[in-house]
């Protein structure tokens, strides 16, 4: 499981910094007529987002984690700001999951 971990906090992170950059890039677009930056911004974001929700299928699938718990942590990369918290939450939660599975295999 920790071998999944390691590529979500990468890409939540990421995800993260383009989806701020992209509203950036919104605001000059809509604001101020200059369609340049989000031109280039949007697709780079997309793709991202789509390794993003492929690493999360991949990390929820090793700590059999529930559809709507999956769901959620995968809306993380739409709200900006959102998957920095989702992404502390998460390494909480797996971090908590191998514990109790190491003091399970220890007793």
């Amino acid at each position: 499981m920790e071998s999944a971990l390691k590529p979500f906090r990468v890409l939540a992170y990421v995800v993260g910094v383009m989806l701020l950059i992209l509203c950036v890039a919104m605001v000059m677009r809509y604001g101020f007529g200059s369609a340049g930056l989000s031109k280039t911004i949007a697709p780079i974001h997309g793709g991202l987002y789509m390794l993003y929700l492929v690493a999360v299928m991949n990390l929820g699938m090793k700590a059999r984690w529930s559809w709507p718990y999956m769901l959620g942590v995968m809306l993380g990369g739409t709200v900006p700001f959102l998957s920095f918290f989702v992404e502390r939450k998460v390494r909480e939660r797996v971090a908590g999951q191998s514990a109790a599975g190491q003091s399970t295999a220890e007793a």
